[in-house]
This record gives structure tokens, C-alpha cells and sequence, in this order.
């Protein structure tokens, strides 16, 4: 059975990535997390024979607890960018993996890029962090840093765009 804590965990993860569904099935409980555009819902079934009650979920006052045995949860995501038509003469800086992207190598270092610094093919523009391995991401293209699309900290996903470089 899971904790409270570790489905807040789950929730957030999923709010902060671009993962529209997520199942996870253990010892006769079942979560099963899906986004909607916009708005998230939540659903937490805990086996009928449980006497874990599952209570304390609220997330920024968003939340309805309807029982001990289901629990509902509707959010806003606030994370969803919605851009123009990329521009074409603009490179993408994509993630090779699943991962927590880092925009330094620790929190008290500076970020690697910043919009407006110059980058080289072999430059380091990130680290994404995956099983507890962190992985340096090269740049793959000179240019210049014109967007960073992701947020220090954020989950990202196999082939989503992490900077947008103006190329030489």
C-alpha cells in the first residue's frame, strides 16, 4: 500500500510532466492518474478490505476527498505552454531521455546557459537526471540560447524540447 506522501509524490510528478496517463497496480491497490487539457483528474482506489484510511490529499485547496475508498482530485495545470508556430530557423534542443532536468550541476551553481549566451556543438546546456544518474546534454548545434522551454526541476520526456538556439 502506498503512503500518502508518496501518491502526493506521484501527483506532482505527473502534474509537472507531459504524461497524459499513469497506471500502477500493487498488492490490491490501483492508481490510475489521467490529464485532460487543461484540467487534471485523479482518481485513488483503495481496496475495499483496507483499513488505511486515505485522507490529507489536498493540494492547494483544489481537491474533493469523497471517501476512504476513492479519492478525486481535480487541479488546473498550470504548466501547459501554449506557443506560436515554432520558427523554423530555430534549432531544438531535445531531451535523449525521461528525466528531471537541472539547469546547473548543483543548486548553488550557476546555470549553464541563460538566454542570450553562445553555445558551441559540444557545449553542456543541461543535466537531466535519470535513475539517479545525471546526464550531461551537449547543445549538438552553435548558436545562441533564445528559450529555455523547461523549468529547473521539472520532469521531461524522451524527445521534448528543452532550449530553442538561434543557429550560426
Amino acid at each position: 500500500m502506498l503512503k500518502v506522501q508518496e501518491i502526493r509524490e506521484i501527483i506532482k510528478l505527473i502534474d509537472h510532466s507531459s504524461i497524459d496517463e499513469f497506471s500502477y497496480e500493487a498488492e490490491g491497490s490501483k492508481i490510475k492518474l489521467k490529464k485532460n487539457g487543461l484540467q487534471g483528474k485523479t482518481e485513488v482506489v483503495v481496496p475495499a478490505k483496507s483499513t488505511t484510511p486515505v485522507v490529507g490529499l489536498e493540494e492547494q485547496g483544489t481537491s474533493q476527498i469523497t471517501t476512504a475508498q476513492t479519492v478525486k482530485e481535480t487541479s488546473t495545470n498550470e504548466n501547459v505552454k501554449v506557443s506560436a508556430v515554432p520558427d523554423e530557423s530555430l534549432h531544438q534542443i531535445l531531451s535523449p531521455m525521461v528525466g528531471t532536468f537541472y539547469e546547473s550541476s548543483s543548486p548553488d551553481s550557476p546555470a549553464f546557459v541563460q538566454v542570450g549566451d553562445k553555445v558551441s556543438e559540444d557545449g553542456i546546456v543541461c543535466i537531466v537526471e535519470a535513475m539517479k544518474l545525471f546526464n550531461e546534454i551537449e547543445a549538438e548545434v552553435s548558436g545562441e540560447v533564445v528559450e529555455i522551454l523547461v523549468k529547473d526541476g521539472h520532469l521531461v520526456e524522451y524527445g521534448q524540447p528543452l532550449f530553442l538556439v538561434k543557429a550560426n
